[in-house]
């Protein structure tokens, strides 16, 4: 008998044993994964941070919970943070053209009193197969919410560099840059830094790098092209005059292997009354932002002016919208930061997520202000146009002299009936429009888009028509039509006729 339940056990031991051969040979991901499936995970996620519309500016600015402010394009660092550091902006790039891509990180440390923003090299550990930190630094940049990260080929030798802009807690512009070190990882320099930095500059003006045309043998690789200086502009120390600046230039020295100031002009400003300029300029972010509420026309170098080219400002509705006599862009208004001369915005496009756009808007006069343009240089939509320069408010510029005509007026002072009811167009830009005793206002532009006129009503309440124009004998007829990449899209609804009223 106790031979038999020996015999027993042997043959279920050999068979349980075969079973588990069987197993690990068929179903090897299974054992393994229900192994890993006991052990404790390591959790790695990016810690994003976006920010509030509440709270003041002092809390939105010194928040670590509500400084940073991070556009919706599904970024995540490859590297998990330590506790105390703050994702702000991830860039994702190829520096050394071999299998795996690398990435610059830019975030905040809590921990740091001077709440700069830093930046981090991650990059692939092939022996390891994983990604690791291999480089930090510190820029310049202590307000999250102006960060501006992005690669350029600033020298001209296709060597990338690295840029990081934005502003400080002293209201000041800043800009730092780093070039990718070519002999990073090479055999005669294996510790060397992965980049240097080649400019580092803080000013309270605005900062620009001044891309030149390059040449078609530089696109086409077979040549280098011209190095980008650099221009800073700010306050003229020497001049009693609170609007003079002075424009300082830096140019790329190669046997330093940095950018040295090279030049300065003077840029004299218009005598104004500077008891309302101080008065314009210490309201803050907010004071400024309701000095600029509304139509600006673009002013030629010539100082004449072209109302087919203008930048509409609605701080309320958070909208910066950008109008050329064949396009719109709407942009919303993200942020705005207080500088010494006027304002700082950073912006997004509505319809392409990806295109970011800051603004450096200075106050000229009390009529005019001058306007610098930083767009992602990854991303263009729209035709080349250039919106640096100077730009006087709507009103003004309608009742100057040199004011050229429109075929499509921007702001009409008329009344028209129709069956969507009375609708009354004022020239400050807003309508009313009255159906069975319910009123609706709000504001409103014509403007012209690859050869269609056409009129866009934005409502109080947040909502949007757009409507294609034809005028016949001084009448109305507006179809309604929708804006998209491809232009103005029909949308086959019944025409809307709206009859001028004689004394409208």
């Amino acid at each position: 008998m106790a031979i038999r339940v020996s015999m027993l056990l042997t043959i279920v031991c050999f068979l349980a044993a075969a079973a588990v051969i069987v197993a690990q040979a068929f179903f090897p991901n299974t054992l393994r994964l229900a192994r890993e499936a006991e052990k404790p995970k390591e959790i790695r996620q990016t810690r994003v941070i976006e920010r509030t519309e509440s709270g003041s500016d002092e809390e939105m600015y010194n928040d670590a919970a509500s400084a940073g402010i991070v556009y919706n394009d599904g970024i995540n660092a490859k590297i998990a943070l330590q506790e105390w550091e703050v994702v702000a902006a991830v860039l994702n790039e190829n520096f050394d053209a071999d299998v795996q891509e690398e990435q610059i990180v830019a975030y905040r440390n809590l921990s740091d009193i001077d709440n700069g923003i830093f930046i981090s090299y991650v990059d692939f550990d092939e022996t390891k197969g994983i990604y690791k930190r291999v480089w930090d630094t510190k820029t310049l940049v202590t307000r999250p919410d102006t960060l501006e990260l992005y690669i350029l080929d600033m020298i001209g030798d296709r060597v990338p560099c690295v840029v990081v802009s934005g502003m400080n807690d002293r209201e000041e512009h800043t800009l730092t840059a780093f070039r990718r070190n070519p002999e990073a990882r090479s055999a005669t320099a294996p510790k060397a830094a992965p980049f240097d930095k080649i400019a580092e500059i803080q000013i309270d003006g605005a900062i620009a790098i001044q891309r030149i045309e390059r040449s078609s043998a530089y696109q086409l690789g077979l040549s280098n092209g011209k190095e980008f200086p650099i221009a800073a502009y700010g306050r003229d120390a020497e001049s009693p005059n609170m609007l003079d600046q002075v424009e300082i230039i830096y140019t790329y020295n190669a046997e330093k292997n940095k950018y040295e100031q090279s030049g300065m002009v003077r840029i004299p400003g218009k005598q104004v009354e500077e008891r309302r300029v101080r008065e314009i300029l210490s309201g803050g972010a907010r004071g400024f932002e309701s000095f600029i509420t509304g139509l600006w026309y673009f002013v030629g170098p010539d100082g004449t002016i072209d109302s087919r080219q203008f930048i509409y400002f609605d701080p309320l509705k958070k909208e910066v919208i950008f109008y050329t006599d064949e396009t719109q862009q709407v942009f919303t208004w993200h942020n705005s930061s207080a500088t010494r001369y006027g304002l700082y915005i950073s912006s997004q496009n509505i319809a392409v997520q990806t295109l970011r756009r800051s603004l450096d808007i200075a106050l000229e006069s009390l009529e005019s202000i001058r306007v610098k343009v930083f767009e992602d240089v990854r991303l263009k939509i729209g035709n080349d146009t250039s919106w640096d320069g100077s730009y006087r408010r709507a009103d003004m510029a309608i009742a100057g002299p040199s004011s050229p005509a429109r075929t499509v007026p921007a702001y009409i002072n008329a009344a028209y009936n129709g069956i969507i009811g009375r609708i009354r167009f004022s020239t400050n830009g807003t309508y009313e429009l009255t159906l069975g005793g319910v009123v609706q206002k709000g504001r409103y532009s014509f403007y012209t888009l690859n050869e269609f006129e056409v009129l866009e009503l934005r409502h109080e309440d947040n909502g949007r028509e757009t409507y294609a124009v034809s005028s016949p004998d001084g009448n109305l007829s507006l179809k309604r039509v929708r804006i998209g990449a491809n232009g103005v899209q029909d949308l086959h609804e019944p025409a809307i006729l709206l009859s001028r009223e004689e004394n409208g």
